[in-house]
């Protein structure tokens, strides 16, 4: 029988956890063990009240997740933070998180998978963070209106509704760039503007990233920081149900955002 250990070291291995760098908060890897054999996979964008419920519910004993549970910091365990942990204890749920390992991943990353979903082909890196490239970039011919439907529609099933900075008419996307979840960052606008890059794919960004853009003659895609981020869990997830031959699903708990 597969321990759950087991599929934490292999997934460990997969995504390159240990090598990758990420916020100190991601603590990647596994965050809450269970000594119970693996019977089955929940998957979600962010470890909650609601996804462990419906883990539950699902009767999953191994929760993936790509924000963890120490996502804020050191915080004593109390109210919602204490409801979380005795809601695992008590459900034997064991969590498994990945957050820029699992955003920058070749085939299971959020950004890759994003771009497939939007039709667009990845021909290079974008998005450096401390010695790594988070995103993907590529070039393309097609009228950015169109390629705002497409997020559209994609964001649509995860209840959220893009947003973009002004786009002239007949305005066309020839070089594009992408890095989902947070990523209208300073630094990720700059990297574009000097890339060339004409439009820009991101789940969410601060109000002063619109202004920025626009006097750069870029144009942001806010796709959601939600939707752009469910891929990953899900590629994880099926990857992992293959190969142990047990069954998954997602859990959805969206934020709005």
């Amino acid at each position: 029988m597969t321990t759950i250990d087991e599929v934490a070291q292999y997934s460990d291995e997969l995504l390159k956890t240990v090598s990758i760098p990420d916020y100190p908060n991601a603590l990647n890897g596994l965050q809450f063990e269970s000594r119970a054999p693996l019977r089955s996979i929940a998957a979600a964008v962010d470890l909650s009240t609601r996804a462990i419920e419906g883990a539950k519910a699902l009767t999953a004993n191994l929760l993936i997740v790509h924000h963890g549970m120490f996502w804020g910091g050191l915080e004593p365990l109390t109210g919602a933070a204490h409801r979380r942990v005795r809601l695992l204890f008590d459900s034997d749920i064991a969590v498994y998180s990945s957050h820029i390992p699992l955003d920058c991943h070749p085939t299971l990353g959020n950004n890759v998978l994003l771009a497939k979903e939007l039709q667009l082909t990845p021909s290079k890196e974008f998005a450096r963070y401390d010695g790594i490239f988070i995103g993907v970039a590529g070039e393309c011919d097609v009228a950015t209106q169109a390629l705002v439907e497409r997020a559209s529609s994609f964001a649509r099933q995860y209840g959220h509704v893009v947003r973009t900075t002004p786009i002239k008419e007949g305005r066309r996307t020839r070089r594009w760039g992408m890095c989902s979840g947070a990523g209208a960052a300073a630094d990720t606008l700059k990297e574009a503007v000097d890339a060339g890059i004409d439009t820009l794919v991101v789940g969410e960004g601060a109000h002063w990233t619109a202004i920025t853009a626009e006097e750069n003659d870029l144009v942001v895609i806010y796709a959601g920081h939600y939707a752009t981020e469910t891929l990953g869990v899900c590629a994880l997830a099926t990857h992992l149900s293959d190969k142990y031959k047990v069954p998954w699903q997602f859990v959805s708990a969206p934020t709005g955002l």
